[in-house]
């Protein structure tokens, strides 16, 4: 009998002890990781977009669980090699079934960081052209000019070209108006210079180019590149369509339709 009372009091002693030092693991553990996310977080607070901030933490605090169980069960003598190596290969299994969603995640890991664009830019990529409504972690998400909602996967964007309308503070506008070859080139080039001077949303600087580009089939083509403010380009680029149907109207400049000479030889028999 004493002897089963004294293996009892030494398993108990045993494991009491061990116990007692996970508590206090346990608890001086928690205290640690919520003390390293708040750190982390005060450092990379501002320094990237709020998502991915968030995002990091969560996954933080899920590694740093994860390692404090684990040091948890090694002290209370629970053997944890079997359960690391079952947790890899889980973790493998995963990796492999998630791919596509992992490099969607990587992707948008990639866009959050360097941040080629932001939300309410207008960019065209993978296709698409549209204002960003929304960044995620594995997708962004669009809205086309005509009202249409379309969800890119982050993969697709990190690995193609994208055009950022929003980028700079000017665009150029490049407009070419066709006239008639009997038609005087130097007055349309004048009532174009004129209806870019007066336009108010059209820069001064830089200077609008209005110059003869082309000897087409039909017409003689003249360039019209003006600049403006990002918002604006829309605006001026159907104001002077308009514009200047009314100034060559009013001028007697024509705008030529395609058209097609054909020449007969009185020589020669038709059929």
């Amino acid at each position: 009998m004493d002897q089963i009372t004294g293996g009892l009091q030494s398993i108990i002693a045993n494991y009491g002890m061990k116990l007692l030092l996970a508590i206090i693991l346990l608890i001086v553990g928690l205290w640690l990781i919520k003390f390293i996310v708040r750190l982390l977080e005060k450092n990379v607070q501002g320094r990237f977009d709020r998502t991915l901030t968030s995002f990091l933490m969560s996954i933080t605090k899920a590694v740093l669980m994860i390692l404090l169980f684990i040091s948890i069960a090694s002290t209370m003598g629970i053997e944890v090699t079997s359960f690391v190596a079952v947790l890899g290969a889980a973790s493998f299994a995963v990796g492999l079934a998630l791919q596509g969603s992992l490099s969607n995640f990587a992707g948008g890991v990639l866009l959050l960081i360097f941040r080629p664009f932001t939300a309410g830019d207008t960019i065209e990529v993978a296709g698409h052209k549209g204002k960003v409504q929304e960044i995620q972690i594995l997708y962004t998400i669009m809205t086309t000019f005509d009202n249409k909602k379309i969800m890119i996967p982050n993969s697709n964007i990190s690995n193609n070209s994208v055009t950022n309308f929003s980028a700079m503070d000017k665009r150029r506008v490049d407009l070419t108006f066709g006239i008639g070859y009997d038609d005087d080139f130097h007055e349309a080039i004048s009532l174009l210079k004129d209806l870019a001077a007066r336009h108010d949303l059209i820069l001064d600087d830089p200077e609008p180019i209005i110059r003869v580009a082309e000897h087409a089939g039909s017409s003689i083509n003249i360039d019209c590149k003006v600049w403006v403010k990002g918002p604006d380009y829309w605006t001026v680029f159907y104001d002077m369509h308009e514009n200047v149907k009314d100034a060559f109207d009013e001028a007697g400049i024509g705008i030529p339709y395609p058209q097609l000479d054909i020449h007969f030889d009185e020589g020669t028999k038709l059929c």
